[in-house]
């Protein structure tokens, strides 16, 4: 309204004279019972009205799921759109509703020095140590999480693993290897004990662990202590575990919480970036070509779980689940790794494959190479350590 009216209603009003409303209306080019209104008191419509929100039916379930220790806003945000309501609009739009209702966490910003790598030089890996979170049953899950970042793609993979044993540490890898499609020059590790060995104040890197990293040809390259910012990327990704919280008391059983940090994998790989401004995923094409390969499967192999270890015996066979095996006589006494897989058993004696056999339910699996090798120690006449070897292995199958 025009103030120079509100101005003159305000002076009439204070020297008590009733005003001509019908004669303030045409001069202001107004309705009489607009001006009337005013004179009475009206203030005009308010600059901002409150609205109700479309959030506001959310309202208790953003406050319950904020006050979880450890989930953030988007963490929040990320679990209603997925599990409640797929409309609850933008994440900026979120944001801002949390802000005016004071549910936002107050946060104090801390500074750290920023670096760049090139494609396919290097990944960084940390745990998520002892997560727990409790099902529609109230069991608690507590596990651990395997977190592998590339660093100039950003493109994260995530293992469960229920412990961090180094051979835990191998698994987890070689899955990550797997998942991006090759191996970078170096990967960047915390001092964590399944790759450090102490003794005292000195630390080295374990025999095992430099034979893995010599296989797949990676340098390994340790962060210093009390420096988490050396592996900040890692670091910071580690807050979208945060989305894992919200889901406390939404999940069954193991299997679908697994799923759900699938799930939340594949999210933090499609997101733009924040420091690239670009999806991981689109950019993992790109460094993937820079990515070296994986060396041969029998490598591989080698550092996958195995069922057991056990050491050859002297008539060069290992035991797997009362049934027996056979190796080459020249590994009699040593130590060896069984795995098996798709009703296979293969054999190793550090990272060399030394035999292959399919699951039997026989009690003696002799292969008959190993057998006359095996004979040959104490026969010297080599057609007749083949005829031996033929009757006897033909009697055995016989007797067994």
């Amino acid at each position: 309204m025009n103030e120079a009216l509100k101005i003159q209603l305000k002076i009439l009003k204070l020297s008590n004279i009733k005003p001509n409303f019908s004669e303030l209306a045409r001069m202001y080019g107004l309705d009489r019972r607009t001006v009337k209104k005013y004179y009475d008191g009206y203030e005009g419509k308010p600059d901002h009205r409150e609205k109700p929100s479309k959030l506001d039916k959310h309202y208790d379930l953003i406050k319950q799921k904020l006050s979880i220790r450890g989930a953030n806003v988007r963490a929040v945000y990320e679990f209603i759109l997925s599990e409640k309501d797929p409309y609850i609009g933008t994440y900026s739009n979120f944001n801002k509703y949390i802000k005016s209702k004071g549910l936002k966490p107050v946060k104090t910003p801390k500074g750290h020095p920023r670096f760049e790598t090139a494609p396919g030089i290097q990944a960084q890996v940390d745990w998520k140590e002892d997560v727990s979170i409790a099902n529609k049953y109230g069991e608690i899950f507590t596990f651990q999480v395997f977190d592998y970042k590339l660093g100039n793609s950003r493109y994260t993979h995530y293992t469960y693993k229920l412990y961090k044993t180094r051979q835990d540490v191998f698994d987890c890898l070689i899955k990550s290897f797997k998942a991006t499609g090759g191996v970078p020059r170096e990967i960047l590790f915390d001092n964590m004990s399944s790759i450090v060995d102490r003794d005292g104040e000195y630390k080295n890197l374990s025999n095992q662990v430099r034979a893995f990293a010599k296989d797949f040809n990676f340098k390994i390259k340790l962060c210093k202590p009390r420096h988490p910012f050396t592996k900040g990327k890692v670091e910071s990704v580690n807050k979208f575990l945060a989305w894992l919280l919200p889901y406390e008391g939404e999940f069954e059983t193991e299997e679908e919480l697994i799923t759900i940090l699938e799930k939340i994998n594949d999210k933090v790989n499609s997101y733009p970036c924040q420091e690239t401004n670009v999806p991981p995923l689109l950019l993992l094409q790109k460094e993937k070509e820079y990515l070296q390969p994986l060396p041969k499967d029998d490598v591989v192999e080698s550092y996958l779980p195995h069922d057991r270890q056990t050491t050859v015996r002297t008539d060069s066979m290992v035991t797997y689940r009362n049934c027996k095996y056979s190796v080459p006589p020249e590994y009699i006494g040593k130590p060896v790794r069984l795995l098996v897989s798709d009703n296979t058993l293969r054999i190793y004696c550090s990272t060399d494959i030394i035999a292959i056999h399919s699951l039997s339910q026989k009690r003696l699996n002799y292969q008959k190479e190993h057998y006359q090798q095996l004979l040959s120690s104490s026969m010297k006449d080599s057609d007749a350590v083949a005829e031996l070897a033929e009757a006897n292995l033909r009697q055995m199958d016989i007797f067994l």
